[in-house]
């Protein structure tokens, strides 16, 4: 029996803080969005659709007189106020339980935008010689830490929170991609603030680090809000991720009269955005979490976060987890290149009872 070894890892580079946005080239030009890539795969969308219904469903158990355990290592970016990864844990971990697959599980955990820790885990996991490797990709340039992995019989690769296929691996692409679609998600919230403010008046933006998620969730953003709607961007700003740095840029945004709304792109920014908002004491202003974990669902009831687009999370790692009894059963090929996972808008008047449905589905392993 193989060794399989998950090894989840982000790549992210601390930027510094800047004021204009990133060309929409930049933004296009590396990956395959979903359905520019269900353009050229077509029959991929039957093995999407039929993978996102067995994630949703009760647990299948595994069936062999197999009893060497799984070997598991992962790394994850996970010191951060985001509960998405721990959640992402949490997840897999129960949904194993669940299949009755063993395993063993040799964890690291960082910081986002420390290259050399993260670098240290890798070569670290990978003297293990493992069998698969799961890792999130978040600065377009490390590629290179990755292809010479692809062009092998092992480890296969799971990619985590990145659904967009790089159109440079077309042919050779990784086993699965995995997460929720950070497209959509820029997309039904910036619907929320067209719809907020009629479509008139002046924003900000405050990235996360510089990379794949800020690309996808802000760029996706600024398009869609300059292709339909009369609001005009005035300020950008990375932050590093951390809400220290985006409470220092949202003052500075904040300053100006005229704007109407923060666009946050993360978890941790959206907070330093709030504790901007308090000192300022901007009532006026909206702002948004993004992906709805705990932290923003307390700031959303509390009414200090106005909207977020919430991930029912716990797909992420069951998702995993499935791919793996898969492949494990000599199905890799009925598993799909990427796996994307359901997302809800919810805002200040959501109800209390709607938001602890959308809780008990979300955190169907992890715990409200």
């Amino acid at each position: 029996m193989k060794r399989i070894i998950i090894f989840c890892f982000l790549l992210t580079l601390a930027g510094a803080s800047v004021g204009t946005c990133r060309s929409a080239a930049a933004f296009d030009s590396p990956y395959l969005r979903i359905d520019d890539f269900l353009q050229i795969h077509s029959e991929q969308r039957e093995l999407m659709d039929s993978f996102a219904q067995q994630v949703r469903k009760p647990a299948r158990r595994y069936e062999s007189e197999e009893k060497t355990p799984v070997t598991v290592a992962i790394i994850y970016p996970s010191l951060q106020v985001s509960d998405y990864w721990r959640r992402s844990l949490s997840s897999f971990k129960a949904r194993m339980d669940e299949m009755r697959i063993g395993y063993n599980l040799d964890q690291y955990y960082s910081t986002p935008g420390r290259k050399g820790e993260l670098e240290q885990h890798l070569q670290e996991a990978l003297s293990k010689d493992p069998d698969y490797l799961v890792f999130t990709l978040d600065i377009y340039d490390h590629k290179e830490l990755i292809e010479p992995l692809l062009k092998l019989e092992r480890p296969k690769i799971i990619l985590q929170n990145i659904t967009t296929p790089l159109k440079e691996w077309e042919g050779n692409q990784p086993f699965l991609y995995v997460g929720f679609d950070h497209g959509l998600g820029a997309r039904l919230l910036a619907d929320y603030y067209i719809k907020a403010t009629h479509g008139r008046g002046g924003y900000g933006v405050l990235y996360y680090t510089l990379g794949y998620v800020s690309t996808m969730r802000g760029e996706t953003f600024i398009r869609y809000m300059r292709e339909n709607s009369d609001l005009k961007l005035t300020r950008s700003a990375y932050t590093s991720g951390r809400a220290e740095n985006a409470a220092t840029e949202a003052l500075s945004m904040l300053a100006d009269p005229k704007l109407s709304f923060i666009y946050a792109c993360s978890t941790d920014v959206a907070l330093g955005a709030i504790l901007a908002l308090k000192q300022s004491q901007r009532e006026d202003v909206l702002i948004n979490g993004w992906g709805g974990g705990s932290a923003e669902l307390d700031a959303l009831m509390k009414g200090d976060l106005d909207v977020t687009v919430m991930r029912m999370n716990d797909d992420n790692g069951v998702a995993m987890a499935e791919a793996i009894l898969m492949d494990k059963q000599g199905k890799s090929d009925l598993v799909p290149t990427i796996y994307y996972g359901d997302m809800v808008l919810v805002d200040s008047k959501t109800s209390a009872e709607d938001l602890d449905k959308l809780k008990q589905r979300a955190f169907r392993y992890s715990g409200q």
